[in-house]
């Protein structure tokens, strides 16, 4: 409203502006012509008022040309904003609406603002029933924390991607794959979009992939297993036999029939431990205890392929990570294992093992002296359904890859034709009091 006056009152000043030059010229021209010629006077008093009209005309048509033309060009250019801004709204809605992930709006404080349907039933509640509800509500305790740092991480204005467990009414349980979004308006964040995928059959799916790995491991290594204890059971039976040829006992010879029960019972407890079907816990373990559980497994195929285990520890300390014992442990079997079968049986084969810390990381090195792999293989390692055997599937490797994902940490191959396999695996370490009361607790234990 200001700027019209604006210009209302710019185009009467140019009018009375105009109306007063145009007298004070025209009564000195006609004082002028007066005294030079009569006729010329009246005949210039006679059109001067229609020549002023004419020349107020032009100017103003062209002040109010210009203006309307500017008008006409902004109003152009609103309406075409206006049609570009509705189409853009219609494609937000679109990908709101008909999103094959949940998309939920939050506020500030992390309050549920709007929904679209797939988060309706991922959520199992209406949009009525979910408006300003708090996110956290959905998560455990446990949960919220993790939950909660994205989501401050989001309102400074960079995305996030996470996993999360939701539980909603009668006890039930969903594990999301979760993205947030920043809303920006005008350079400020004015809320998050939550992006979410329910995951739990995949999840699943992984499970039982990985557990039907595990299996196959175990009844590959059943039979050297078998072989592995059949030699003491040799000595245990040959004891026997001339305890009832002698009709007396020898204590040397009890000694080593105890030491012999005692490794077969090691070897018999570690393939029942690794086979029983277990509820998936993550806790702090040491990782040379587990390595030194798999390598009384893994000797007995090693020596049927006359293969030699070295395993030397990180002497320094006690090495912690946050893990499942039973899938770290399905890692290591399957990378010896691989280890020991790429060695030729006309070489005299060597599996090294390492354990040592870098950082804030647990490093596990296995290193062989087997055939070794072409570069463009070792891009390729880990792949599913890529395998450098003959009747390998890949999937044992693409298992381990998926493991150490699952731990935060990493997998790294390097080979060399000919000479050997380097597997590099680098676990995160725990820090802090869990790391300490562990410890503490291993001493007075």
């Amino acid at each position: 409203m200001r700027k019209a006056k604006e210009i209302a009152l710019k185009v009467a000043l140019a009018y009375v502006l105009l109306g007063i030059l145009w007298v004070i010229l025209s009564d000195y021209f006609s004082v002028i012509l007066a005294h030079e010629k009569l006729s010329l006077y009246i005949y210039f008093q006679r059109f001067k008022g229609w020549f002023f009209i004419f020349v107020t005309g032009v100017i103003l048509y062209l002040l109010v040309y210009r203006r309307t033309r500017d008008v006409l060009h902004s109003n152009e250019q609103l309406r075409k904003k206006e049609r570009e801004l509705y189409i853009q709204n219609e494609q937000y809605h679109s990908l709101f609406k008909h999103n094959p992930d949940g998309v939920l709006e939050l506020d500030l404080k992390g309050k549920i603002m709007a929904v679209n349907p797939e988060a309706e039933a991922l959520l199992e509640s209406s949009q009525e029933e979910l408006e300003d509800i708090q996110l956290r509500n959905f998560l455990k305790e446990e949960d919220i924390k993790v939950v909660t740092g994205h989501f401050i991480d989001t309102l400074s204005g960079k995305g996030s991607m996470f996993e999360t467990n939701i539980h909603l009414a009668g006890e039930k349980a969903k594990i999301l794959r979760c993205s947030f979004i920043p809303i920006i308006v005008s350079g400020e964040v004015t809320g998050v979009f939550a992006i979410a995928r329910d995951i739990t059959q995949f999840r699943k799916n992984e499970e039982m992939m990985i557990v039907s790995e595990k299996m196959s491991v175990i009844g590959q290594l059943a039979a050297a297993v078998a072989h592995e204890i059949r030699n003491p059971l040799t000595s245990l039976k040959g004891f026997i036999q001339l305890m009832q040829t002698t009709g007396s006992v020898n204590r040397d010879h009890l000694d080593i029939m105890l030491s012999e029960v005692d490794r077969i019972d090691l070897i018999s407890g570690e393939m029942l431990i690794l086979g029983k079907q277990q509820d998936l816990h993550y806790q702090i373990e040491n990782v040379d205890s587990i390595l030194k559980q798999v390598i009384v497994l893994m000797k007995a195929q090693a020596n049927i392929d006359n293969v030699s285990i070295d395993h030397k520890p990180y002497s320094v300390e006690p090495l912690y990570v946050e893990a499942e014992a039973n899938q770290l442990k399905q890692v290591f079997i399957n990378i010896i294992k691989n280890a020991v079968e790429a060695i030729p049986h006309d070489r005299r084969g060597r599996v090294s093992i390492s354990l040592n810390r870098k950082d804030n990381e647990a490093i596990i090195i296995v290193s062989d002296n087997g055939t070794g792999m072409d570069p463009e293989r070792i891009e390729k390692v880990g792949e599913p359904f890529y395998s450098t055997k003959e009747k390998g599937t890949g999937l044992g490797l693409a298992i381990c890859k998926k493991i150490i994902e699952k731990h935060k940490g990493n997998i790294v191959f390097h080979s060399e034709k000919q000479k050997g396999t380097v597997v590099e695996i680098c676990l995160p370490l725990i820090q802090g009091n869990s790391l300490r009361e562990t410890a503490e607790r291993e001493r007075k234990s």
